[in-house]
This record gives structure tokens, sequence and C-alpha cells, in this order.
């Protein structure tokens, strides 16, 4: 059998690391040891006594960077890797940062930090913020997303609530991550309706909503679909990592040919941030980990609803959608779950104007109409962020 020949370890690696930061629970000698553990799980995942001397122990393993307190009973290792472990595929990088780790309770990862010039092959969002805000010819606002619901309705019903929406001169519809190919709503009507909809009433008003169809299927369908969709008249797609893996977010948002901005939605995702000792934080699983993928928006639930997230996962997410990220273009953080009227000034005083609010279902029901409700709640923002910069 002919084997193409590989590169030698010592030839392969270039020297550059990747950090990771990890919260260790437990006394300062046994968040040491998890530490030291860390370096070899994430790498090579043998017993320490079996691992040669050289290029594997000396450049292969990961490495303490730093080991310091952070209040009682816990403790943060920062701990670097080889950036050609990860480089590969989105499988790669996920495995190498918590692959084997995550089987562990008391070790949670916080943090990554690309190299300044970035990995080879990960771009990033398409669009990111300043993209997609010209594409929605958006300049000075938060833009508003509302969602398609609920699951059951009719295509026709659908594709009016998507007029409707875009007459109101929302930015996005997309939707519901619940939609995708059932026998009631079929995906291939569904977006071509939804699609066309939006499209009359861009024509009606001059705006630019874009529709954004929940693509619902791994690799290769997510990119067929992804490909109708586009031939179809959707402006943007939306994608559920937890759902179709991260690698069909990462391949679609890169696309030469599809080219669409792409929303992160975070179903299944929620079980790995809601223990605050174990699993990823909140920065990391809704921040930089879509960001890395390329999404141009991720969405999460926002602080004081009925989900588990604190105004300072809040604050930290946003951070890290526009923070200097390996040259990645930044992406739009989210202010989601049932969001309605009274969240309008406490979210726009957090969040400023860089934010996709997406718009509660209760819209549905405004005394004044859906479309009369929807154009009061972008007024609302626009007059609670200019009160903000005024005091």
């Amino acid at each position: 059998m002919d084997v193409s020949p590989s590169a030698s370890l010592s030839d392969s690696l270039s020297g550059l690391r990747l950090p990771v930061t990890y919260c260790i629970i437990g006394d300062e000698r046994q968040a040491r040891r998890q530490a030291d553990l860390i370096c070899i799980d994430q790498t090579v995942e043998a017993a320490e006594e079996i691992i040669p001397d050289g290029p594997i122990r000396d450049q292969l393993l990961g490495r303490i960077e730093s080991f310091e307190a952070a209040g009682a009973g816990s403790w943060i290792a920062r701990i670097s890797f080889p950036v050609e472990l990860a480089q590969a595929s989105s499988v790669d990088l996920l495995h190498l940062v918590y692959g084997t780790t995550s089987l562990k309770r008391g070790i949670r990862v916080t943090r990554i930090d690309l190299p300044e010039q970035g990995l080879d092959g990960w771009t990033g969002p398409r669009f990111g913020q300043a993209g997609l805000r010209t594409l929605l010819g958006i300049s000075h606002r938060p833009l508003v997303c509302a969602v398609l619901k609920p699951l059951g309705l009719s295509v026709r019903d659908l594709a009016d609530l998507a007029y409707q929406f875009a007459s109101a001169g929302i930015d996005l519809v997309k939707d519901d991550q619940g939609l995708n190919d059932q026998p009631f709503c079929r995906f291939e009507d569904r977006v071509r309706a939804c699609a066309e909809a939006v499209t009359h009433a861009n024509r009606e008003t001059g705006q630019h909503c874009l529709y954004a169809p929940h693509i619902g299927s791994a690799l290769p369908a997510a990119r067929d679909r992804a490909l109708f969709a586009k031939t179809a008249g959707a402006g943007a797609l939306l994608v559920c990592p937890g759902l179709a893996g991260y690698e069909t977010l990462r391949l679609l948002a890169s696309d030469q040919e599809l080219k669409l901005p792409i929303l992160s939605h975070p179903a299944l995702l929620g079980t790995y941030a809601v223990n605050r000792e174990t699993g990823i934080a909140p920065a990391l699983l809704y921040g930089q980990l879509p960001r890395l993928m390329g999404a141009d928006i991720s969405l999460y639930p926002t602080y004081g609803g009925d989900y588990v997230m604190t105004r300072e996962d809040c604050l930290a997410i946003a951070r890290t959608t526009s923070e200097p990220f390996g040259g990645t273009r930044s992406m739009f953080p989210s202010a989601a779950g049932r969001m309605g009227f009274e969240q309008i000034a406490e979210m726009t005083s957090v969040y400023g104007a860089n934010v996709v609010y997406i718009l509660g279902s209760r819209i549905q029901k405004h005394p004044d109409g859906l479309v009369n409700g929807c154009r009061q709640f972008i007024q609302e923002i626009s007059r609670s962020l200019s009160s903000n910069r005024q005091s």
C-alpha cells in the first residue's frame, strides 16, 4: 500500500501556542494536579511514564503558562497548546480545548486566546458587525430580529407573518429553530414562500430586511439546503451548532458559493454553561466559539428571564464579540428570551447600539397590531438609546 510520508513532529510544529484558560475547583495541590493532567489529557492522553523525552514531551504537551488563585477553593490555570493541534477542523479545536477534561467535575474552560495572526484557515465572521450594518443600511441603532412562530402555522401563515415583520421595518426575520422539514411545513415550501414575502415587503418599503431560514441539518445536506435557500432569495442562514455540529457552522460560513450572514442559535448548548463549576463559560460558548466558527450574530438568552444567565455573563459575552481575536471581524451579541418593551431601557443601558434584539412573540398580540407594535418597538429602542447618550 502506497502511503504518503508525514513530516516529522519537530518539523510540523511552528512553536506558536494556543493559550486556553481553565477554572479549577479544589485546594491548591488538587488544582495543580488537575492542571498537570490537562496538559497530558488534552494532547497525548497517555500515562506520564510512557511519554518519551524529546519533541513529544517538550513541544506537544500542554504547558502551564500561569496558575493563580481565583478565590476560596478555585484556581485559574492558563495552559497553552501547539496551534497545529487545533487548526484542521472544529473537531480538533474542541477536542483540544475540552475533549477529555469535559469528563471530569470541577474544571470549567473559560477562554481561548488566539495568536495575533489567528489560526490558518479560520477567518471568523464573513460580514461581522460593520458588514451586516452595510447590508441592512442601518448604521446607528441596535438591530431587531423577529421570529417566525409558533410551530404548526401553515406555510402561508408563516409567509404572511414574515411579510408583516418586514413591512414594519424589522431588520431580520428568522425561522424559529423548531421549524425544519415537517410534513405540514416543508423546508423548501416555507423558505420559498417566506423569502418571497420578505422580498415583496422590501420592494414596498425600500428597506433591506433579511430572511434567515433554519438549515436544520448537518453536512452534506446542510449545504444543499443553504444553496437552495440562497437561490430562493434568503438573505441569511440560521444554524444550530449544538444540533448540526460546529463544523457545519464553520463550513457554511466560509463557503465561497454561499456568502451569506450566519446566525448561531444555542439550542442544546445551554447544558454546557448552567453549572458554574464545570462545562464551558458563557463568554466562550456564546461569544468566542461562534465568532471563531464564523457566525455574524450569536443568539442566546439575556439575563433577567427564565434562563440561567447573569448580567455579568452577558457583559462578558458582549466583550468577546468585539475585542481583538486573531484578526477576525467582530460579531453581534444579542438580547433574547421573550424580549418586550419593558426590557428596552435596561438593555440599551447595558449593550448600547451594537446588539441584536430578538423580538418576543408577544408582539403578535400588540393592541395596535403587529406592524404598529414592531414600529413602536424600534422607535422605543432609538429613543432609549438617544436618552442614554444624552445622560
